[in-house]
């Protein structure tokens, strides 16, 4: 069981915060029908089945199940309910049937496709995450025995510099061989200085569109390394969440922040080769006792722009909202969930970071964050027992303005542990 104590949660005065629902699965994301209702997305990662689930008076009930894990995100449209889980856009009817309107995306390695959003022009918009950590396949990357072809795709074709990196032959057992791999390319396989590697429209670390349907798919942006979050503003304006590198596999970045982007078309965002609007090449972003990073490309699209905002390495932002309820604060201030570090895994072996596990308040003029919501500790609730954020994941005003945290729950040896799930509610006094 997992212990909850809202008391244990630091919030502006003036705010309380409450347990609004308990003992769920991985949830990964929430949204609310018409008529008000909450839906819940169980990322599928333990049962080995994604799920939509609605919330009724006498608990949940299973809407949709089957999903790829992991499922990443849904969302309500017209009253049909779309699901991003991997490699695939499902739409769930009224009725509950299902049918896949997009499949055949890049999404088995490290990152996936995730959850999408209806712009102002009536397209489906979604972030689509990138193979690897940095642009080449390493011994990081375990899918890779699964799916050794498999490697990151630029949105449009680029010229390569021809950097190898060497390591150990990982995909057989033969032993004391060593491999060498270039950049875009599957393990194993070189790149020579100018080889160019064309663009496709499913491109790694992209922002996509299409229509409600599925159809005529396009490409709108790239070079992010996991947009995970995309939603629009008032003003129509689209924004991103964004993941930074870690400090692991053939090309280690320290360092890297994470991001929230103002997502506009046509756009290079700068992954691999930029990290926060900042060439990798900085002395900032060498990693202790680890090759100083260089450019895998020999020609960049265009100067990437500057986030919005940025955070500390491996605070995981994730799931977001604009807050458009005066009573609750400024409005359009963005309210944004930090998951936390991955660490030791994503620092290089280096102990956990105390970034993450709260949310945030981002002010989009002027790209300032402050803690909204966080243990009175500042660490998760894990390492304290102090009962509060574990792994917030999402957050969403409801219908009536108050706002619903998305924690994710407790792991044990990095496996997400079920029934600790909760969703935590948040009003002004």
């Amino acid at each position: 069981m997992r212990k909850l104590n809202p008391e244990a949660i630091r919030l502006p005065e003036g705010f309380a915060i409450s347990v609004a629902e308990k003992g769920l699965t991985t949830p990964i994301n929430l949204t609310f029908t018409e008529n008000g209702q909450m839906l819940i997305a169980d990322a599928g990662v333990t049962s080995g089945s994604g799920k939509v689930l609605r919330r009724t008076g006498k608990g949940f009930e299973v809407v949709a199940e089957g999903f790829n894990p992991p499922l990443t995100g849904i969302n309500y449209h017209h009253g049909n309910i779309y699901v991003s889980h991997r490699g695939f856009v499902t739409v769930v009817k009224p009725d509950g049937t299902k049918r896949d309107i997009i499949a055949g995306l890049p999404s088995f390695g490290d990152h996936h496709n995730n959850r999408v959003v209806f712009g102002p022009d009536g397209k489906m918009y979604f972030g689509q995450g990138t193979a690897t950590n940095s642009g080449v396949v390493g011994e990081d990357n375990s899918w890779a025995k699964e799916y050794p072809f498999f490697h990151d795709y630029p949105g449009m074709s680029i010229p390569l510099r021809g950097q190898n990196f060497k390591t150990n032959e990982f995909l057989t057992e033969t032993k004391n061989r060593v491999a060498y791999t270039g950049a875009y390319s599957a393990f194993g396989e070189t790149t020579h200085i100018g080889e160019t590697v064309r663009g496709r429209i499913r491109a790694s670390g992209s922002i996509l569109r299409a229509n409600p349907d599925g159809s005529e798919l396009e490409l709108v942006a790239w070079g992010l390394r996991n947009p995970f979050r995309l939603k629009f503003d008032d003003r129509q304006r689209l924004f991103a969440t964004n993941h930074g590198m870690d400090v692991r596999g053939s090309r280690p970045v320290e360092n890297s922040p994470d991001e929230f982007q103002w997502i506009r078309p046509g756009t290079w965002y700068g992954w691999p080769d930029y990290t926060g609007g900042l060439p990798v090449t900085l002395r900032m972003f060498h990693p202790k006792g680890k090759p100083h990073p260089r450019f895998l490309l020999a020609r960049h699209p265009m100067q990437p722009p500057r986030p919005i905002a940025v955070f500390p390495p491996h605070s995981a932002t994730m799931g977001f909202d604009f807050n458009r309820n005066a009573a609750f604060g400024s409005v359009d201030d963005v309210f944004l969930a930090e998951f936390g570090s991955g660490a030791p895994l994503t620092t290089g072996g280096e102990p956990l970071p105390h970034v993450g596990h709260r949310v945030s308040r981002v002010q989009v003029n002027t790209g300032n964050v402050s803690p909204f919501a966080i243990n009175r500790s500042g660490r998760a609730a894990s390492e304290t027992d102090e009962g509060g954020l574990e792994r917030p994941i999402d957050v969403v005003f409801g219908p009536g303005g108050e706002m619903y945290i998305v924690d994710l729950g407790l792991f044990s040896g990095g496996t997400a542990r079920p029934k600790t799930g909760v969703i935590w509610k948040v009003v002004k006094n």
